[in-house]
């Protein structure tokens, strides 16, 4: 698959890396509309008051225009270099190569999911391995089954999960699903995840707390937000997935 881009909007008055508002420069375009101004008059050219002025509009909006795209450049700058800092800050938490670090980072960033939890999540799947098949047949990084692959995404064949973008788009955006499906609650979207969110929702009809140590080892010392007891329940009708 093709490498997936981050849209991004970028604001078109912001200093760059002070994330501070700043007033236009009027007396930078001042001075140059007065320089121009000058120019004009002491080229002779025959013009009236009002070709004058808006000679002066034109040239003054040019320069608000080349100020505004000067800022965007300025904008984008500064948002590649904190991505390439938390790719090299990840690069070293894990122990990975940065190559593949920036494969996480980006897919998570694109599919919305938070990039800590996306790196936790296939250290755990995958302990970072491309090739890697369980024996109920979950495959790569993020230990997608074909079936929940098609689920997602009816396009996609078995051999596409071996794909590193492939497999971390999909794996990080069923993710994103359960979390949505189970309101916010990490550890009940990370059962999900690993048992099949039909096994949990049905534990949890049950009154029975679906732990099986799965979310602890993802989340290890960090707490996975959202206690059983404390969680917004699932929505009505648990999501059943087609099986293998």
């Amino acid at each position: 698959m093709s490498p997936l881009a981050v849209p991004l909007k970028l604001p078109s008055d912001r200093t760059a890396g002070s994330g501070r508002w700043i007033p236009w420069p009027p007396l930078a375009t001042v001075v140059a509309a007065g320089a121009f101004f000058v120019g004009l008059s002491l080229s002779g050219l025959p013009f009236t008051p009002q070709a004058k002025l808006d000679a002066l509009r034109g040239h003054v909006l040019t320069q608000e225009m080349q100020i505004r795209q000067l800022q965007g450049e300025l904008e984008l700058h500064r948002l590649e270099k904190e991505r390439l800092g938390r790719i090299v800050h990840f690069s070293s938490q894990f122990r990975i190569a940065a190559d593949l670090a920036a494969l996480i980072y980006d897919a998570a960033v694109f599919e919305g999911l938070d990039p800590e939890l996306g790196f936790r999540l296939v250290r755990v799947e995958s302990g970072f391995r491309r090739d890697v098949v369980s024996p109920k047949g979950a495959i790569g990084y993020t230990q997608l089954l074909p079936s929940t692959a098609r689920w997602l995404d009816p396009t996609v064949k078995e051999e596409d999960l071996f794909d590193p973008e492939t497999n971390l788009h999909l794996g990080f955006r069923y993710l994103g699903y359960l979390l949505e499906e189970y309101r916010g609650d990490v550890r009940l979207a990370l059962l999900a995840y690993n048992r099949g969110p039909a096994t949990v929702s049905d534990l949890i009809a049950l009154g029975r707390d679906p732990a099986n140590g799965f979310a602890r080892a993802v989340c290890g010392d960090t707490p996975c937000s959202g206690a059983l007891e404390g969680s917004l329940p699932a929505r009505p009708g648990a999501l059943r997935l087609p099986t293998p």
